[in-house]
């Protein structure tokens, strides 16, 4: 029986968002958006959506007097990284069986 794969995590940018932050534990918009080629607005509502969710935080402050947006990933965060990778697992171990 195949485990079911988190919905959250299914969409390619916040999975991409996601895997960037479980080898980087935080990186910042700017940074993100650069490695994901999504759009400022895109970017944004996936963030406020894995935050909604527990799976990252985000902190926002100053730097020289420009905003500086920061997103670290939670440990719920890296907990669902790590069943979603494994339900993958089961699925291509499995080869359809």
């Amino acid at each position: 029986m195949f485990r079911e794969l988190d919905p959250l995590l299914h969409s390619q940018l916040r999975l991409s968002i996601v895997s960037l932050l479980v080898g980087l534990r935080s990186a910042t918009f700017t940074f993100l958006q650069e490695k994901t080629g999504a759009t400022r607005g895109n970017i944004s509502v996936q963030l406020k959506k894995l935050e909604k969710a527990g799976y990252i935080a985000i902190d926002k402050s100053y730097r020289d007097n420009y905003p500086l947006t920061t997103c670290q990933i939670t440990p719920l965060g890296v907990q669902a990284f790590e069943r979603y990778v494994d339900a993958l697992k089961d699925y291509l171990g499995n080869g359809g069986k």
